[in-house]
């Protein structure tokens, strides 16, 4: 009896090599419908919340009266509501198509970025800011939802990471899009420059969110029939009831609440999240750094304050290419926390040469490389349930998110800068316990999540747990004569 082989992957090759001619067609046609709009849309969401800085310090300050920390205000309210607005997404993920959600947050959270352009007050800032920050914080756990439902677990790194990308590309346009705004339109129809960035990043935001209407393939369990046909999704079911995914939502029961919050797998990826949110330093270090040598022009410290973002363009893709193709995902993120490691341990020291500091704040972006690995990995451990994965994307992104609402405070305070004696130390210690929770993911659940995945596909998806129904399965395992208790804990 001959014995089967899996057909080797090399590191150049985009598709799996055991994929048909039709899954090839399929997934080139999602990459171009999702990894191209997801990345852009990232891109502008940056450059949208980094406006309120750019105003602050280009007239606003000035023309409303500002004279103390209203800038902390505003960044700390947009957190605040970050935290806030993600939690209802834990059901509404699964549960309303993406392709109407994604977008019409996205058109929302360009008319409250427009609005911001004739605030008069500080109430009123703060408001629209909040506002803003409620439309735009499901985006990142949404992109990756979407992501889950349609890649393999070894295609998501690279998509992951091109849609990462526009994090770093929205640092290192945005303050040349606003310097270029300010320079032109400064006084045209009578608006203060400072008015017209609000204008512009919301004539940029809002056409895309429409475009998504039209473009954005939503899920295999509700898609985006303009796009999707009934053949892609034959094919998409197919090939990812393959590797045990679940393509079909179930509905919300206390019972499934119960067992995820129960398990020690949520947990303990809630834990390694947090330690990968505060894995990082202060991203403004470096430009205080470069500021108090006294030595360049403001320009020139702008110019210089890219290298760091710049070179995160190469950790991002080099990272998550990686992890499809030849790396495991846990010495990825080991391979990119080592960079992250060095860079920290030198800024503690201090006293090193200035070459040193250049290369320390240079692989600074090396710590968000990490980003799309971990939730990628998420996305596997929780292939075999579209509602859990909802659930734990979204909680994982607002409690991490929560550290950073008052962590920074002390560990990262702007009168420390840019030595901060507890901030390096600290993130250095948190870039170890990254590491470490990381390999125990990998001994506890596998590199592929391969320890914990029970064949969803197997069970009836629409019966609570509470019943306690037994159902035979109308997919290949039923022709097998399996039956499995629905709900069953992993």
């Amino acid at each position: 009896m001959g014995t089967a082989t899996t057909p080797t992957k090399r590191w150049y090759h985009w598709y799996s090599p055991d994929d048909t001619p039709e899954e090839r067609k399929l997934v080139l046609k999602l990459d171009l419908l999702i990894v191209p709009y997801a990345f852009v849309v990232y891109w502008v969401k940056y450059i949208d919340q980094g406006n309120i800085n750019n105003a602050y310090l280009s007239g606003m300050a000035e023309d409303l009266n500002f004279h103390g920390n209203e800038l902390v205000h505003f960044q700390t309210i947009f957190t605040v509501g970050n935290v806030v607005a993600l939690l209802p997404f834990m059901y509404l993920f699964p549960r309303v198509p993406m392709h109407y959600l994604v977008p019409t947050l996205d058109l929302l959270w360009g008319i409250f970025t427009l609005l911001q352009y004739r605030a008069t007050s500080y109430a009123e800032i703060m408001a629209y800011r909040f506002m803003v920050s409620i439309f735009e914080a499901s985006y990142f756990p949404g992109v990756h939802f979407v992501l889950g439902s349609w890649y393999k677990s070894n295609e998501i790194g690279r998509r992951g990471g091109a849609f990462y990308i526009g994090l770093t590309l929205g640092f290192l346009t945005a303050s040349l899009l606003q310097s270029a705004t300010l320079d032109y339109l400064d006084g045209v129809n009578g608006l203060p420059g400072w008015r017209w960035l609000f204008i512009i990043n919301a004539v940029i935001t809002m056409p895309l969110a429409i475009i998504g209407y039209f473009i954005y393939p939503g899920t295999i369990d509700k898609p985006n029939r303009l796009v999707i046909s009934q053949h892609d999704l034959d094919v998409a079911r197919k090939r990812l009831e393959k590797q045990g995914s679940q393509v079909k939502s179930a509905s919300f029961s206390w019972g499934l609440a119960k067992k995820l919050f129960s398990s020690k797998r949520f947990w303990l990826v809630l834990i390694w999240d947090s330690f990968f949110f505060n894995s990082s330093a202060n991203t403004a270090s470096f430009l205080l750094w470069l500021k108090s040598l006294h030595r360049y022009s403001s320009a020139t410290q702008n110019e210089l304050n890219s290298i760091s973002p710049a070179l995160g363009i190469f950790f991002i893709l080099f990272i998550n290419i990686s992890t499809d193709l030849w790396l495991d995902r846990a010495w990825a993120i080991t391979l990119a926390s080592s960079f992250n490691f060095t860079g920290l341990v030198i800024l503690a020291i201090w006293d090193v040469p200035e070459g040193a500091k250049w290369f320390a704040y240079s692989v600074q972006y090396s710590a968000v490389a990490v980003s799309s690995v971990l939730y990628g990995w998420v996305n596997v451990l929780y292939r075999d349930s579209p509602e859990e994965r909802a659930i734990v994307l979204v909680l994982a992104t607002a409690i991490s998110t929560m550290w950073t609402c008052w962590i920074p405070l002390f560990t990262y305070p702007t009168v420390e800068g840019p030595r901060f004696i507890k901030g390096y130390p600290f993130s250095a210690v948190m870039t170890v316990c990254l590491v470490a929770m990381t390999f125990v993911i990998r001994y506890t659940y596998g590199p592929n999540g391969e320890k914990n995945i029970t064949h969803a596909n197997d069970r009836i998806d629409s019966e609570d747990e509470s019943t306690g129904t037994i159902g035979v399965s109308t997919t290949e395992g039923a022709k097998k004569g399996q039956i499995s208790v629905v709900g069953t804990s992993l």
